[in-house]
């Protein structure tokens, strides 16, 4: 019996060293099966990364697949129990770096776009793919570049699958139809350093910072919603002294993070943190960084479609679920209504021995073409 076409592309791909923001040939290798359909192909790379946008048809409806050939780096490789990119099936595993995240969902995006035409060759409006190499690292060269790309040039998207592994206890038990945001900070506190024998003669910025930083932790940013829970606030790193015993430090750094949703804005929460620490009279510095805004699809013909194609895949209903971190989706969201993310089993991304379950790589090929079946077919 002959390797089943999703699982063989699958290992193609996790064979290449791939690690952000290096794509190591993936795309070559995605983009030669794309042409071979009809598909007008342009490479839009940005500094070290290599991004393409791919499109097959010139009219609406426009459903696009959008994913990352890179992976996060492997960790020891001596911890792994076979080479992290060397594909390898163990009692129904596929393991290696990026089976799970995202390369899995790669292949299948490709085999579901074949099958499909093969069935549809003149089908309803357009595919579309959207593939980076610079997800899993600052993410400011690849998707969010493309997106700009796409709105200068006045196309827009009606349909995106970003190709995450977002099921959990079993394949295909969930969906996400929306993203937290994410805000950064770093705050630093300025006093005054001096002898630990002598605090009179010093201001120590940690000991000045502890109140605030227990009234900030404490805060009830928001309740939430129907949609998002509520906004957390968490201090990541805290760095203080010269490293010696007897010295009162001078000033203290520390980073914090929100992750939000729809209830609160970026702006609102800088305001009502800087409102903190100007209430408590600190001197400080603070520099944020918004890694993403909250999107959200409301259930519609795309998440309708997915469902159903899972249900019939798997017999599993799919929930719409916004948990987790953050996604590409993101930045597609400006130029597209309705964006979700769909793929494998979850709980071995980023870990040592990252896989795959081999049964769920033509099921998720055969979802896609579902998908597209229903609403391009």
């Amino acid at each position: 019996m002959s390797e089943d076409r999703t699982l063989a592309l699958a290992r193609q791909l996790i064979a290449l060293d791939s690690i952000t923001p290096q794509d190591a040939g993936c795309q070559e290798l995605l983009k030669a099966r794309l042409a071979a359909l009809g598909f007008r192909i342009e490479r839009m790379r940005h500094g070290e990364v290599e991004n393409f946008w791919a499109r097959r048809g010139a009219t609406g409806p426009v459903l696009c697949f959008a994913g990352h050939t890179d992976v996060v780096p492997t960790g020891p490789h001596e911890q792994w129990h076979s080479a992290p990119f060397a594909p390898e099936i163990r009692d129904g595993l596929l393991y290696g770096r990026g089976a799970a995240d995202m390369k899995a969902s790669l292949a299948a995006f490709v085999t579901a776009i074949e099958d499909f035409l093969a069935g549809h060759p003149d089908h309803q409006g357009s595919i579309a793919l959207l593939i980076t190499s610079d997800e899993e690292g600052p993410a400011v060269d690849g998707t969010v570049r493309l997106v700009e790309t796409l709105a200068e040039r006045g196309e827009t998207l009606d349909y995106c699958i970003v190709g995450e592994p977002t099921s959990s206890a079993a394949f295909g038990d969930t969906i996400k139809n929306g993203r937290r945001g994410s805000l950064s900070g770093r705050l630093t506190l300025y006093g005054v350093q001096g002898h630990i024998a002598y605090p009179h003669l010093a201001r120590n910025p940690v000991h000045q910072a502890a109140p605030a930083l227990t009234e900030l932790a404490a805060m009830v940013w928001d309740e939430g919603n129907a949609h998002f829970p509520p906004t957390t606030w968490q201090v990541s790193n805290i760095h203080a002294g010269t490293g010696a015993g007897n010295v009162i430090p001078g000033e203290m750094t520390v980073d914090f993070n929100f992750r939000y949703g729809t209830a609160s804005t970026a702006e609102d929460l800088k305001q009502r943190l800087e409102a903190v620490l100007t209430r408590h009279g600190l001197d400080y510095n603070l520099r944020w960084t918004l890694g993403g805004r909250p999107f959200l699809t409301e259930p519609g013909p795309l998440s309708s479609a997915l469902q159903a194609a899972i249900a019939a895949e798997t017999g599993v209903a799919a929930e719409l679920s916004t948990t987790g971190g953050t996604s590409d989706g993101r930045f597609i969201a400006a130029i597209c209504p309705q964006v979700v993310e769909f793929g494998p089993i979850n709980a071995t991304i980023h870990k040592l021995n990252e896989c795959v379950a081999v049964a769920d790589l033509p099921r998720l090929s055969a979802i896609y073409r579902r998908t597209l079946e229903q609403l391009l077919g």
